[in-house]
């Protein structure tokens, strides 16, 4: 045996400390899987608060001395953790297919607003928009440049009737914000609109000649020879007499106003109610008020199922708003958790667009 080999005096504590090192490295390596991934484009809202300036997210703090943390205590000692503004993403609000969101300031008229905003359109969209403020916003006189419109929108399969579940218009002349909300009040068979604290936007006639209708789509004031006001309803929905008379004329002229009643009430004015589907009177009748007289329907000069109610006292036309004056509706303490819901939904629609209004 040889007895020249090197025999070591003391033992390799360096080897050892290498070794040592490149095994705790490969336990690292193989043990340590749970790496977080980097931020994918998609951020789940609910796990991401969102802040002027960062996002922030909500991470457990470490237990001091290695002690483990109860569910409550991690709750309460999350502290919040900045995310650098770089990957700030913005949360996008669930919208139905198929809306468009129109934010702009008025240039000349809502026509050519609603114009240079909307490729296809815009007129049926403007004509709709305009007769849901028409009770409050005059648009010849009260329409100015800079007023502001804001809208959630969407075309259907008829082009004269855009679907506008909420609208918004910042008046200068009249000094506020007018805002409308499509819902469908408890009992009633159609959908109206109505403001943020549950107040109708439209008027109604007291005493009218029709209950169920869907909107005024026309005022004595619109056009220079439309002597009354339109209601748009289903054909065959019930007329009734607003006051007590007597029926001086049924069916004539029947070519512009299809089928049609003339009552003279108590005070000498003359009522009419055009483009029926029947008449259920006859000339000479003496009708009580609230007595059906006929059905509403869509004949003569009309284009759609409309009762166009007009009044006269000798030649003069009379406004049937002025004439019987009108309500605004309030809704029930009971309808207004669900109708605040609805104005939450609604509101989201516009997303960020609605809070800088």
């Amino acid at each position: 045996m040889r007895r020249d080999r090197y025999v070591p005096q003391e033992p390799p504590y360096l080897l050892y400390a290498l070794l040592g090192a490149s095994l705790a490295m490969n336990l690292y390596m193989v043990l340590d899987r749970d790496v977080p991934e980097p931020l994918s484009e998609t951020v789940v809202a609910s796990e991401l608060v969102a802040a002027p300036e960062v996002l922030v997210e909500q991470v457990p703090m470490v237990p001091a001395q290695g002690a483990l943390l109860s569910a409550a205590e991690l709750s309460e000692a999350a502290p919040v953790v900045a995310v650098p503004p770089a990957l700030r993403v913005e949360a996008e609000v669930p919208r139905p297919s198929g809306f468009q969101v129109v934010g702009a300031d008025v240039r000349h008229s809502l026509a050519r607003t609603f114009q240079s905003e909307v490729k296809e359109g815009a007129d049926a969209l403007t004509a709709v928009f305009g007769r849901v403020f028409m009770w409050d916003l005059d648009l010849r006189r009260h329409v100015q440049q800079g007023d502001e419109v804001l809208l959630a929108w969407a075309p259907t399969e008829d082009a004269t009737r855009p679907d506008l579940p909420i609208a918004v218009y910042k008046s200068h002349k009249l000094g506020r914000t007018l805002r409308a909300y499509r819902y469908t009040a408890p009992g009633d068979a159609f959908a109206s609109y109505w403001n943020e604290s549950g107040e109708e936007v439209a008027r109604r006639l007291v005493g009218g000649p029709i209950e169920d209708y869907e909107q005024i789509t026309s005022l004595v004031r619109d056009r220079p020879n439309h002597h009354g006001i339109d209601f748009k309803a289903p054909v065959g929905t019930d007329v009734l007499s607003p006051k007590a008379g007597t029926v001086t004329r049924v069916n004539w002229n029947t070519g512009a106003n299809g089928g049609c009643v003339e009552v003279r009430y108590a005070d000498g004015t003359l009522a009419r109610f055009l483009h029926l589907s029947e008449a259920r009177v006859r000339k000479g009748h003496h009708v009580k008020a609230g007595q059906v007289i006929a059905l509403s329907g869509n004949s003569g000069n009309s284009t759609a199922p409309h009762l166009h109610y007009e009044l006269s006292r000798g030649r003069k036309y009379l406004d049937p708003l002025e004439y019987h004056g009108t309500v605004r509706r309030q809704l029930e303490e009971s309808a207004l958790p669900t109708f605040r819901r609805e104005i939450a939904r609604l509101d989201a629609l516009l997303g960020g667009s609605f809070a800088a209004l």
